[in-house]
């Protein structure tokens, strides 16, 4: 477990409730919405990936992260108080609504971009869920326990394909170089801090983001030296998924994503 700020109780249940209510429902608005997203860029695998193994793999990934999403959607709901359900904030939301850091949105792209994604996202949300898992916020804490176990696997099973590809045919190699590029002008957002998080940081009841960063780049190099990969060289960044501001690619996935509740508003099944 890497521990990176010390565990202090906030106070009394219902007063950290009571002045942390909106923070941690913007808070749990951006996870939910970058496991929802991503959850739905591994979903579109289905029936497309490489092995029949894989294909399951993919989707039992995909599954993990739309869990996730679903119990930080309910705690979103919850803290806000408007009535609103996990089908509201997935379904009749717009892209500006959304709160996704931008590297979840990418197109699904071939097989070696999937899994750089998946890595650079596994590895940082492992160890960022094992600390949350100590957050003197209950609720939280129990997500956050069950995520660290899931995002475990998702890194040793990315980490797997990246080593493969990686170190494999001439053709895979160029392939998983590329997509470790093309991650890579977004990893930088994972490491910012959204207003709402900043203040529950404050409190002790999440973690500084940037302090895991020397975890994740070892992480990140360890398995890309056994890969024989070169570790991609510094560029410019992209952000602002916490701030609404999304690539053109979020709102065609919404778009399809939404279209069947959309289509047939109130109905459940």
């Amino acid at each position: 477990m890497v521990a990176v700020w010390p565990i202090r109780q906030v106070g009394p249940k219902k007063t950290v409730k009571c002045c942390m209510a909106s923070a941690l429902a913007e808070f749990s608005l951006g996870l939910a919405d970058d496991a929802l997203v991503l959850g739905h860029r591994l979903s579109e695998w289905s029936s497309k990936a490489p092995t029949l193994e894989e294909d399951i793999a993919l989707s039992n990934l995909g599954l993990d992260m739309l869990g996730q999403a679903r119990l930080f959607y309910a705690l979103a709901a919850r803290e806000e108080g408007r009535g609103l359900t996990e089908d509201h904030y997935a379904y009749f939301r717009d892209a500006h609504e959304f709160r996704n850091l931008l590297l979840m949105e990418l197109p699904r792209g071939d097989f070696a971009f999937t899994m750089a994604r998946q890595l650079v996202v596994a590895a940082f949300l492992h160890p960022y869920y094992e600390t949350l898992a100590r957050s003197p916020l209950r609720e939280v804490a129990d997500i956050a326990a069950k995520g660290a176990k899931e995002m475990a696997y998702h890194v040793r099973h990315s980490a797997e394909w990246v080593i493969r590809l990686g170190d494999g045919t001439q053709e895979s190699r160029r392939r998983m170089i590329a997509g470790m590029a093309g991650v890579w002008p977004y990893v930088g957002e994972l490491f910012e801090m959204s207003p709402a998080e900043d203040e529950l940081a404050a409190a002790r009841a999440v973690p500084r983001r940037q302090a895991l960063r020397g975890h994740w780049s070892e992480t990140i190099g360890r398995i890309l030296s056994e890969a024989t990969l070169p570790l991609p060289e510094d560029c410019a960044q992209h952000s602002g998924g916490r701030s609404g501001r999304h690539t053109e690619h979020l709102a065609p996935m919404l778009a399809e994503m939404q279209s069947l509740a959309r289509a047939h508003p109130g109905v459940t099944w």
